[in-house]
């Protein structure tokens, strides 16, 4: 079994992909059973879609690869912290587990009233560093 420092980096990887073509690079995989399922970075302005967050695009890649729409053994990694309407996502999708890497004082489903599902494990902090430090470079860079 590969550990989430494993995955969290894969994750990285896809938020590195939308910080190249001016995504605000966020990233995220889905893994079930030890294997990939989904993977997906922000693409809000390449498909001029609010909705389009990596999250969002994740579940909808891992639900087909299921062949349904519940995520109840599966978990996602995504580099920042899901915003409310991602949480609210997550939440119908009663996904199994999410690891998080860097937490979002400003928009993340925490600090929005969000919730997530009351059986989905959450686990933070794995490549915090890398995630955020990602997130700043790109934002120094717009402003």
């Amino acid at each position: 079994m590969l550990n989430d420092e494993y995955y969290m980096q894969l994750a990285l990887n896809e938020a590195k992909e939308a910080f190249k073509i001016g995504e605000i690079p966020i990233g995220a995989i889905v893994v079930a059973n030890d294997r990939i399922i989904a993977k997906s970075h922000n693409l809000t302005e390449t498909l001029t879609d609010v909705t389009a967050h990596a999250e969002m695009q994740a579940i909808t890649a891992a639900a087909n690869s299921l062949g349904g729409k519940y995520l109840k053994t599966c978990t996602m990694y995504i580099t920042v912290e899901p915003c409310q309407m991602c949480a609210g996502a997550l939440y119908w999708s009663q996904i199994d587990r999410i690891v998080i890497g860097a937490t979002d004082n400003k928009r993340g489903f925490q600090n929005m009233g969000g919730q997530l599902h009351p059986k989905t494990q959450v686990t933070y902090g794995i490549l915090e560093k890398e995630c955020s430090e990602l997130m700043k470079i790109f934002f120094s860079r717009k402003r």
